[in-house]
């Protein structure tokens, strides 16, 4: 399991809009609808938690960096809390066991077995510190669970699912046409930058290339010198 000491970048993305746009909100009115996703995993989801038991049912500190806030996971299975911090201000993290970060949708993809964890730990899209062993358990738990967070969140509500499930679907591909939007925008901003980068990436290696080349000289002239 990788551990690096710089995180992982948020991508200028929908996700990260939606959370600049939800940062003025207060948490007390978001916390409900995790208290109610973290009670519907377990329902859905049990072995998930009962797997965890033998590390001592760890607390994680999960944080989406593209988000304002992050989220403290409590995986006992007598308990389970889903907790919203916020990042600027709630020190709340001491009693975790080991914290993973990175975009909110990788995290998904992660939960739901759909990527492999180890390559994402070995290119830093996520970073994961503390307790090697309970990350370990908890991806062994999840990989087996088939978790489907969008189907899985629509049973919380009953039977508004259906209408429920169409809008989410609207959203989604609202979501993918502005996703690729933003990365169109953000590569035509970046690209003038990246080529500067370029340029000067190259005069530094012929400037090295000369120094190079004029030390070999003095080293010459003093052998034949002395």
């Amino acid at each position: 399991m990788s551990h690096s000491l710089k995180g992982p970048v948020a991508p200028l993305s929908p996700v990260l809009l939606a959370g600049m746009a939800m940062r003025p909100l207060p948490y007390g009115l978001i916390q409900p609808l995790f208290n109610k996703a973290i009670a519907q995993m377990h329902q859905q989801h049990p072995d998930v938690f009962d797997r965890l038991i033998p590390l001592g049912s760890p607390r994680f500190l999960i944080d989406p960096i593209d988000l304002p806030f992050s989220f403290i996971m409590d995986t006992r299975p007598t308990a389970p809390s889903l907790t919203l911090l916020d990042k600027q201000k709630d020190e709340r993290t001491q009693n975790i066991q080991a914290s993973i970060r990175g975009p909110l949708l990788l995290l998904i993809e992660l939960l739901e077995g759909r990527i492999d964890g180890d390559a994402l730990f070995f290119s830093r899209d996520l970073v994961v510190e503390g307790d090697t062993e309970a990350v370990l358990g908890l991806r062994n738990a999840v990989d087996g669970a088939d978790i489907n967070v969008h189907t899985d969140l629509l049973h919380i509500f009953g039977p508004l699912a259906r209408p429920v499930d169409g809008a989410a679907q609207l959203a989604g591909r609202l979501f993918n046409r502005f996703s690729k939007d933003l990365n169109t925008l953000s590569q035509a901003t970046l690209a003038p930058l990246q080529r500067k980068c370029d340029a000067q990436a190259a005069s530094l290696a012929e400037m090295e290339d000369t120094i190079t080349t004029l030390k070999k000289q003095l080293r010459r002239r003093s052998g034949k010198s002395a």
